[in-house]
């Protein structure tokens, strides 16, 4: 029987950081979005609040600016390892993340079946972001519903990465979670735990599971 594997962006594939901050740190703007981070994170703003504060911060964002920020990110070893492996055994592999669209979107090139991000307009910017086309952790649940009916797969044939409260709707909805490198927010509520560098290590918790 085939599963769904869903991938969370921040924290989880990146290790300690966000694909924002990321973005913000090759315009000098690294504080702010942490900043930024922190506040979505105490549940101070919520993520439409979120996405337009970063969109304003973006003002001279350009591509090459996203590719310098996609390439220098630190992100977990052996992802696409992992993926392709998933692929061959003839699996499915997606990213939802409340991160912007044109960030997430690049991991399809890494062997993802797909990728969902909030909606954000092209880059460089010429129109405000769409506070409707913002994820929420409501919004991951969804999404992967609707990946479900894509691929063929059920809820019970989904696992669930991810580290903090975005993730809490989702390892609340699938019979299979792992934790990475996590926070408070999702003690006790994943199948496994990992902490570590390797989404190899943390994939091989639930690889050969039924």
């Amino acid at each position: 029987m085939a599963r769904l594997h869903l991938f969370d962006l921040d924290g989880t594939l990146l290790r300690g950081t966000s694909s924002p901050v990321e973005i913000s740190r090759q315009l000098g703007l690294e504080a702010e979005t942490v900043a930024l981070d922190e506040a979505i994170s105490a549940g101070l703003i919520d993520p439409p609040e979120y996405a337009t504060r970063v969109h304003a911060l973006w003002a001279e964002l350009t591509d090459a600016h996203v590719t310098a920020a996609f390439e220098a990110a630190p992100w977990l070893e052996r992802i696409r390892e992992v993926w392709a492996e998933i692929r061959e055994r003839g699996e499915f592999c997606a990213v939802v993340s409340l991160s912007p669209s044109f960030f997430v979107e690049r991991l399809i090139d890494w062997g993802a079946h797909a990728a969902h991000g909030s909606v954000f307009p092209a880059v460089p910017f010429t129109e405000p972001v769409d506070p409707a086309g913002v994820l929420t952790a409501a919004a991951k649940v969804d999404i992967a519903d609707r990946l479900c009916r894509q691929f063929g797969v059920a809820r019970a044939d989904c696992v669930a990465y991810g580290d903090s409260l975005s993730d809490k709707d989702l390892f609340g909805a699938v019979p299979v979670s792992v934790a990475v490198n996590a926070d408070r927010h999702l003690s006790g509520l994943a199948t496994h735990s990992y902490i570590g560098g390797d989404l190899w290590e943390a994939y091989e918790f639930v690889r050969h599971a039924l």
